[in-house]
């Protein structure tokens, strides 16, 4: 039964993904258009920031196109189907679930946010009011 079962649902994951990844394309916002100088600035402050994330989870949908609004190149990984990614998020965390994203501060310490609704209300409260 179990084999019949996980046949079931990576069927439902293979004629699912593509329609979610077309649905987030076509829905994508608009980025916010900041002045040159904010945006660098922006755009460093993400080269501490990586999400860890599977291509049609819709809750790292969710992240993504948050990102996408507030303009943010957070470097994205693969723990699907990258088993470095994989490890270094079960490394990090002691788990699997994704959406991660790990912020590593100025000091060097990590911290690992992961939720979707956390991972939004996060970047949101530190960039949605930068500079534009």
């Amino acid at each position: 039964m179990k084999p019949v079962i996980r046949v079931f649902f990576k069927t439902v994951r293979l004629v699912l993904g593509p329609v979610m990844l077309l649905k987030e394309r076509l829905t994508q916002p608009k980025g916010v258009q900041r002045d040159p100088a904010a945006q660098t600035t922006v755009n460093l402050q993400c080269q501490t920031m990586v999400l860890y994330q599977f291509n049609t989870c819709p809750f790292c949908i969710k992240v993504r196109q948050e990102m996408r609004r507030l303009s943010l190149p957070i470097d994205k990984r693969d723990a699907q189907h990258d088993s470095t990614h994989r490890n270094a998020l079960l490394e990090g965390t002691g788990a699997t679930k994704v959406p991660c994203l790990q912020i590593t501060d100025a000091n060097g310490q990590t911290q690992w946010l992961q939720d979707s609704t956390a991972i939004v209300t996060y970047l949101r409260a530190r960039f949605e009011n930068a500079p534009r």
